[in-house]
């Protein structure tokens, strides 16, 4: 199985949360990916806050980590995007990219922002801040 990780369970990845390390050792560090959009997120947020720390932290990430590109997704995305307007339920665009890639790669998205995803029909989620 592979597994998506979104941008809030990189931050305590970054943060040195060992339940994270731990679930990534136990599913093995191949079959875990981070998006492209993730990154950029990231980096916003190194950037804001001046810390060279974290961007060290993020450039690591960068290099250990497959990085998957969202122009596979984008029809995934526009689908998803369309069917939660319709109902009312619209989420942020960059939340929905993450998704889409983890839905056209046929991925596991981990999200500790499980209630967030959980709209999009399809969506295999697991919250790895949760102890087992």
């Amino acid at each position: 199985m592979m597994y998506l990780l979104d941008s809030d369970i990189l931050i305590y990845l970054g943060r040195g949360k060992t339940i994270v390390q731990d679930r990534i050792s136990q599913v093995g560090l191949t079959n875990c990916v981070i998006s492209e959009i993730s990154l950029a997120e990231l980096y916003v947020g190194a950037y804001k806050s001046k810390s060279g720390r974290m961007e060290s932290i993020l450039e690591y990430m960068e290099r250990t980590f497959s990085v998957a590109p969202v122009s596979p997704a984008l029809k995934e995305y526009a689908s998803i995007r369309a069917e939660l307007e319709s109902k009312g339920t619209r989420l942020e665009d960059l939340d929905l990219m993450i998704a889409a890639t983890a839905l056209e790669k046929g991925y596991t998205l981990v999200t500790h922002n499980i209630r967030h995803y959980a709209r999009i029909p399809g969506l295999k989620l697991e919250d790895w801040m949760q102890e087992a």
